[in-house]
């Protein structure tokens, strides 16, 4: 996996082989093939480990930064831990995202992978803002709704490369 997401973020999706994954890896095709089974699979593995941060078998919703935003009762700290969290995530998440979006115009699976990822992300700005909504934390007038909709985009990876990468933010005044 590690061969594969440093040839994915060197090279791009489309250069970048099974048999070049191999090669890196030090193991044979077959190998590769056993342990992912595709190279969609492998950059899904790779988006999975940028979000967790690592390859242990928890869900997100299961990590201490999401257990500890479930548990805080003050809306504001649940915002600045959201934020925070986000932003951890996404500068891990960005340089893979951009492999995923790229792969995504001319492989119908990597865009298949880019759908569900949007719909997890959008899954996990509902739930998030459910809760902030619980402990009175939403502005008059803003909708659930909308809420979910900002929190959602804040959450891609791509706004984080928009920022940070390109117009020199740094992470914590993205999560400010």
């Amino acid at each position: 996996m590690t061969a594969a997401r440093e040839l994915f973020l060197a090279q791009g999706y489309a250069p970048t082989t099974i048999d070049a994954i191999a090669a890196a890896a030090q193991v044979s095709r077959r190998t590769v093939f056993n342990a992912a089974g595709s190279k969609v699979a492998l950059l899904k593995l790779a988006l999975d480990w940028a979000i967790t941060g690592d390859d242990e078998p928890v869900a997100l919703e299961q990590r201490p930064a999401v257990r500890a935003i479930q548990a805080e009762r003050d809306p504001r700290r649940a915002l600045e831990l959201w934020a925070e969290m986000v932003v951890e995530i996404a500068g891990r998440v960005a340089p893979v995202g951009q492999v995923l979006y790229a792969a995504a115009d001319s492989d119908p699976e990597a865009a298949q992978l880019l759908a569900d990822e949007a719909g997890n992300r959008m899954y996990g700005a509902t739930e998030f803002v459910r809760h902030l909504a619980s402990l009175g934390g939403l502005a008059a007038g803003v909708s659930q709704q909308q809420a979910a909709d900002l929190c959602w985009a804040m959450m891609d990876g791509h706004l984080y490369h928009l920022l940070v990468t390109q117009r020199g933010w740094t992470p914590a005044a993205v999560a400010r």
